[in-house]
């Protein structure tokens, strides 16, 4: 049963005599544990209808380029092989979604999405439902507890947040149920302008993208998130709690990019934790993350209207990074420096190289990479456009309300105000003399060294 509160109606209107229930999958791009993609198809068998699924590739997505591109239709891929051997015919159509959908919708009893927290994402929600001949939902997939249910309003931190969501879990933390599909939809004709997925090399020559940043090895798809998550949980969870934070060692999950495109189920991940057979402090330190901050960070885009810019800082931190904007700084280094990883410092040039070759950056060398930037900016305002310009160009999880939120912390989000000081203010301060003390930094920068070779 999908909880009530993960439905919202877009548009109220009787069904029509359509030919197929249909799904307009968007922000949960996988074929399990997706509480929309079951609503739709509950939705489809108890009017005896046929279920579709649609998908709109746009190459217009703010920021994104071929190394996102190809990451995602990785995941496509094996979502459409998916649903098929499940009956369920899966049409990915380029354009864009909001009005590919319209058309696919002409034809449907009605429409279920999913729901996205960008303003990209409430923009295409908002034209369809406006324009929808059928009734339209939206059911929320991508957070443990809905956005709105957890808070009516945007928190200042996690320890607002926190006893918000841990007073909800039992409501939501729910596995849900995979419904057969009574009637099914394979027999539907081709939609005109139907994409082929088998070659994913020749999709992408099609598609008109920026073509600056390579692919990384790193597959994309449910299944890749699986194994690597399977992997996490029994050679690194244990540790979790002591190791996290040591850029030295890699005791990460890796799962940002595969929830970033939807392609692994946050609740999922959260019974795979709490199964796992190791110590309560690992497990509450990974869940920590995965619901209380990533949520914090879902929380801070849904709700302010200016997340990804400098606007989005609390008013003391504006204040403070403003009045020390003229303040002396000892390096000075251009947008096209600090992407050459060209500074005086090896630590952060070894962070900028990994995101840039691997797609990811260790998240605690991700705070001092984004410090060092306000530190080597002419001014705040310009080092926050920085950051946030590099992180979503080569993370694979950039442009996500983890990174907007992560990118904001550095400049005081979801922080509190230190003891003053040049530059930053009472902005936390991050030293790389402070991280010398705590972890072994000189072989995280050799491991980095030996990928550099292709480093542009």
């Amino acid at each position: 049963m999908i909880p009530q509160e993960r439905i919202r109606c877009l548009k109220d209107l009787p069904p029509q005599e359509g030919k197929y229930v249909l799904y307009w999958m968007q922000a949960s791009q996988r074929a399990e544990w997706n509480h929309a993609l079951e609503y739709a198809l509950l939705c489809a068998n108890e009017r005896r209808k046929p279920f579709l699924v649609f998908f709109g590739l746009t190459d217009r997505f703010p920021e994104a380029n071929l190394r996102h591109y190809r990451f995602m239709l990785e995941g496509l891929q094996e979502t459409q092989r998916t649903l098929k051997k499940r009956g369920i015919k899966m049409v990915v159509r380029h354009g864009s979604p909001e009005k590919g959908v319209l058309e696919v919708a002409q034809d449907a009893v009605l429409c279920v999405t999913d729901r996205g927290y960008l303003r990209i994402q409430r923009q295409w929600r908002t034209y369809v439902a406006e324009r929808i001949p059928c009734p339209f939902f939206e059911v929320e997939s991508e957070v443990i507890v809905p956005v709105e249910r957890a808070s009516s309003h945007e928190e200042y931190g996690a320890y607002t947040l926190r006893p918000k969501i841990k007073r909800l879990l039992p409501l939501f933390l729910k596995s849900i149920e995979e419904k057969k599909v009574h009637r099914p939809s394979l027999f539907l004709p081709p939609f005109p302008g139907e994409l082929d997925l088998s070659s994913l090399d020749e999709l992408l020559t099609q598609l008109d993208l920026d073509r600056s940043v390579s692919p990384v090895n790193l597959r994309g798809g449910t299944e890749r998130a699986k194994e690597q998550l399977a992997e996490f949980v029994t050679e690194k969870l244990p540790l979790y709690h002591t190791k996290r934070n040591d850029p030295s060692e890699n005791y990460l999950s890796g799962m940002s990019p595969y929830l970033h495109f939807g392609q692994i189920s946050p609740l999922y991940i959260a019974f795979e934790i709490q199964r796992a057979e190791c110590p309560d402090l690992a497990k509450e330190s990974y869940l920590e993350e995965l619901i209380v901050r990533r949520e914090l960070a879902m929380n801070f885009v849904f709700y302010h209207p200016h997340y990804d810019s400098f606007l989005a800082l609390p008013s003391w931190a504006q204040e403070t990074l403003l009045t020390h904007a003229q303040d002396r700084r000892t390096y000075l280094y251009h947008l096209e420096e600090l992407e050459k990883a060209k500074t005086h410092d090896s630590l952060w040039n070894a962070a900028q190289k990994e995101m840039v070759l691997t797609g990811k950056m260790h998240g605690y060398l991700r705070m001092y990479w984004g410090k060092k930037i306000l530190e080597w900016s002419k001014d705040p305002e310009e080092a926050f456009r920085i950051a946030l310009y590099l992180n979503n160009k080569y993370s694979l999880d950039g442009r996500d309300p983890n990174s907007f939120a992560g990118v904001a912390w550095c400049f005081g989000k979801h922080d509190r105000a230190f003891p003053e000081r040049p530059i930053f203010g009472k902005v936390r301060y991050m030293g790389k003399e402070g991280l010398q003390r705590k972890f072994p930094l000189s072989s995280y920068i050799e491991r980095v060294a030996r990928l550099s070779h292709d480093f542009p």
